[in-house]
């Protein structure tokens, strides 16, 4: 499965609505180098990133799971502490 930047980022969206909005709070862009999607969160001046792995990436895509995209993203959210980065 070909995965682009724009539908991870809008899945990350679909699946944690209130973790901001992408280009704005959030940015998914893919790393050559390590074979992995970089997901970057920010809010003001606070920036945290996690990286997903290819296949985790596609099976939430695909509809088959996106518990490890979600814990992820969850997790970035919780270390601003922050009821929803989307409030500015």
């Amino acid at each position: 499965m070909k995965i682009t930047k724009e539908e991870l980022c809008k899945k990350i969206q679909d699946v944690f609505p209130d973790a901001g909005v992408c280009g704005v709070d959030i940015d998914v862009d893919y790393n050559e180098e390590i074979k992995a999607w970089v997901v970057a969160l920010h809010h003001q001046n606070r920036f945290l990133r996690t990286f997903i792995e290819t296949d985790e990436a596609a099976s939430c895509l695909e509809g088959r799971s996106c518990i490890p995209l979600g814990m992820q993203i969850a997790q970035l959210k919780h270390n601003f502490d922050l009821p929803s980065c989307a409030e500015h």
